[in-house]
């Protein structure tokens, strides 16, 4: 079977009577133009994924109907990457590359050198490129997307996590392990901003029980940096 077009229903809209209506709704019928009878793949985001037959096109909206309906279970080992609010004009990359290499949930936390103030709410947007990076690759589960006003509640919400790692490349540290990202009670990895860690900010991580870990010789930008993570743990859990 060809691969079948997927489109986005959030987890409160998965009910009867099935619906696709807005930005979906425009990809469904004017950039993709299905037509009634055709089969397509919607997904929620947490795990649950169905085939649905259109039954019919109005002005608004397109009817579907409800052929099979399935469950991803969780990642096995989840990512968490907190990372040092930066740039916007690069953090889309970030979040495609999060949903197709399978992080659990991203947190963007307000850091010394961070450009700019970190919302206290996620910006509108976010939801709609997790959604496109996840239609592309055909992953069900999208990050979740928190926000912190600084390392403190980063600390605070990592609890009792299994692993927890700090990028830091003025650290004396040993090159990041692989196993060390692919932990079943979790991973919390914190990377800076564009501009690198406050000594200040980078001692209350190790003084929290981080890990100090390098990447490497190279001074990477905060969305390398960040993909070099989700790689490795993606390496690591498929050894699992």
């Amino acid at each position: 079977m060809a691969r079948l077009n997927s489109f986005y229903l959030a987890p409160a809209l998965w009910r009867e009577p099935f619906s696709v209506q807005g930005d979906e709704f425009h990809h469904l019928t004017r950039v993709l133009r299905s037509k009634p009878g055709d089969t397509v793949r919607l997904f929620d985001g947490r795990g649950r994924w169905g085939l649905f037959r259109i039954v019919l096109i109005s002005k608004r909206d397109a009817a579907l109907e409800l052929m099979e309906e399935h469950i991803a279970p969780r990642p096995a080992l989840p990512l968490t990457l907190a990372v040092g609010w930066s740039k916007a004009v690069r953090r889309g990359f970030l979040l495609e590359k999060a949903v197709e290499l399978g992080a659990s949930a991203v947190w963007f936390w307000q850091a010394v050198r961070s450009q700019g103030e970190v919302p206290e709410q996620g910006k509108e947007g976010w939801d709609r490129q997790l959604s496109e990076a996840a239609k592309q690759c055909g992953a069900v589960w999208l990050p979740e997307i928190r926000t912190f006003a600084g390392p403190l509640d980063v600390i605070r919400a990592t609890g009792e996590t299994g692993s927890k790692v700090l990028c830091w490349e003025k650290e004396d540290a040993r090159l990041l392990d692989p196993d060390m990202l692919g932990h079943a009670q979790g991973c919390v990895a914190v990377l800076g901003p564009e501009g690198g860690l406050d000594d200040a900010e980078a001692r209350l991580f190790l003084e929290q029980g981080f890990a100090p870990v390098t990447l490497g010789q190279s001074i990477l930008r905060f969305e390398t940096a960040a993909t070099v993570v989700l790689s490795l743990h993606l390496w690591a859990a498929s050894r699992k």
